[in-house]
C-alpha cells in the first residue's frame, strides 16, 4: 500500500513549508486568512518530515507575500521555507530570515513605553537571540520572549 501524502499542486502562488507543528494556524492569522478569502488555501498539519519529525505546510493559490508578511512569519516560524510557484513550477525558493531589527510589526508589552503613547513612534525591537527568540524594545529596553512575541503577532 502506497503511503504517500498527496497535497494538490498550485498553479501560481506561495508555499510555506517547514513550519513547526501547530504553527500553521498562526501563519494563517498573520496573513489574515480566514473563511472570507477569495482564493484557495491548503493547510497540512502535523505532516511527517525527515528533517523535523513533523511539520505544517500552507499553500496559497494566487497570492504572493510581501516582505513585512515574511518578516512576521519569520517570528512565528523561523525555519519556514518559501517557494514561489508560477505555472506549477517552483521559480524561487528561500528560507525566511529573522531581521536584526523589527519595526512596526509587534507592539511593546510595556504599557509605559513611548511606543504605546500617543507619540508618532513605531514600535521598534532589536533581536537579542534567534534561538530561543528574544527581542529588546529599542525605547524602554524591555525584553520579550517567544511566547509574548507570538501573542503580539
Amino acid at each position: 500500500m502506497d503511503k504517500t501524502l498527496l497535497i494538490a499542486k498550485i498553479k501560481d502562488g506561495t508555499v510555506i513549508d517547514h513550519i513547526s507543528p501547530g504553527k500553521s494556524f498562526k501563519v494563517l492569522s498573520i496573513l489574515n486568512i480566514d473563511s472570507s478569502i477569495g482564493y484557495t488555501v491548503t493547510v497540512a498539519v502535523h505532516v511527517p518530515s525527515k528533517k523535523m519529525g513533523f511539520k505544517d505546510i500552507v499553500k496559497i493559490e494566487g497570492r504572493f507575500l510581501e516582505k513585512e508578511e515574511l518578516d512576521r512569519i519569520s517570528l512565528a516560524a523561523p525555519n519556514a521555507a518559501i517557494s514561489i510557484i508560477r505555472n506549477y513550477e517552483i521559480t524561487e525558493k528561500f528560507h525566511v530570515e529573522i531581521p536584526e531589527e523589527i519595526t512596526g510589526i509587534i507592539d511593546c508589552p510595556n504599557q509605559n513605553c513611548i511606543s504605546n503613547a500617543r507619540e508618532p513612534v513605531k514600535p521598534r525591537f532589536l533581536v537579542r537571540s534567534k534561538n530561543p527568540l528574544s527581542l529588546k524594545c529599542y525605547y524602554c529596553e524591555r525584553l520579550i520572549n517567544e511566547n509574548e512575541i507570538l501573542q503580539n503577532l
